[in-house]
């Protein structure tokens, strides 16, 4: 369990109370989404459809005043639906680019599973390096640039997995679950009359929300808090269950999360919880398990929680 909302950054606190709002029961799924906002990562939500993954973006979305374009991912979509497209212009005489979706602020690429990989590789410049490329014109993103993409389990008809190279662009990767009883029976009264989302105001800026990821780049991590970083890293690769462990990228990526979460809970540090709670998330879609694991009824989830389990945590007195 992680701390008590009480402790919150107050900025945080109040984009949270705006989620929430909308989003009932789901508060692990907008911290999480939040904090890989403020690492400059990206998200990726599987789940069935239907449990509010697209409801959550757009809610974040309006929360921070951002500009929201959406991507309906489709077996037809080109590279060039997403990313733009220069058109001629017979009056002028000379070609127009038009922006595709990606220029936004928060980008929603629904059931990106159901494309093929071509086209989702349209997003891989555009998450890393913050620009695209369109007609040998490299075309810088607007900042914030946060996408957030969906996707429906591969064993639903019609999806496929997503290349490993795409996979490992995300920061984080989470579920939603279907909500309790209480929570679905508050959901039916919360938007019998008006649905919330329809209420939301922005409780924060695109340049105060620049301001604050740069902020979390400044956040103190310890040798030591490293250390344990790569230590859960190298297991990963040492695991014997495990056919491809997580890359270096995986690395900066679960410093970048600790960093943000310990951000969003008004700390100018971080502490081992941090990283022991964001693991799961940012490690168990970097590693591919090996044909005799996978035979054996094993899941990246139940091996990356093997791996935390079993590494050393460094306590209080050790960090300097």
């Amino acid at each position: 369990m992680m701390q008590d909302t009480t402790v919150y950054n107050e900025t945080i606190k109040d984009v949270l109370s705006s989620i929430n709002k909308v989003m009932i029961g789901k508060e692990d799924a907008a911290r999480l989404s939040l904090v890989a906002l403020l690492a400059q990562g990206h998200v990726l939500l599987e789940d069935v459809p239907g449990v509010g993954k697209t409801m959550l973006v757009r809610t974040l979305a309006k929360s921070l005043d951002c500009d929201f374009r959406r991507i309906q991912f489709t077996p037809d979509l080109l590279p060039s639906d997403v990313t733009g497209i220069s058109i001629y212009n017979p009056k002028e005489l000379e070609f127009e680019f038009r922006g595709g979706p990606i220029l936004g602020n928060i980008v929603l690429a629904d059931e990106i599973n159901r494309t093929s990989p071509k086209t989702q590789s349209a997003l891989l410049e555009g998450m890393e390096e913050k620009s695209v490329t369109v007609d040998g014109t490299t075309i810088s993103l607007k900042q914030p640039f946060f996408v957030m993409a969906t996707q429906n389990p591969i064993e639903y008809e019609g999806t496929y997995p997503l290349p490993e190279a795409q996979l490992d662009r995300f920061l984080i990767k989470l579920k939603m679950g279907y909500p309790s009883y209480d929570n679905e029976l508050e959901m039916l009264e919360r938007t019998s009359l008006q649905h919330p989302i329809e209420t939301i105001k922005a409780v924060m800026d695109r340049q105060e929300l620049v301001e604050i990821q740069e902020a979390v780049k400044n956040v103190y991590i310890d040798k030591n808090v490293q250390r344990y970083i790569i230590n859960l890293v190298t297991a990963t690769r040492n695991n014997s269950s495990i056919y491809l462990g997580v890359s270096p990228r995986g690395s900066i990526a679960l410093m970048r999360a600790a960093k943000a979460l310990a951000y969003v809970y008004g700390r100018d540090y971080v502490l081992p919880d941090d990283v022991k709670y964001l693991a799961p998330f940012v490690l168990t879609h970097r590693v591919i398990l090996t044909s005799e694991a996978k035979y054996e009824g094993m899941t990246s989830e139940n091996v990356i929680a093997s791996v935390i389990q079993n590494t050393y945590i460094p306590i209080r007195k050790e960090l300097s």
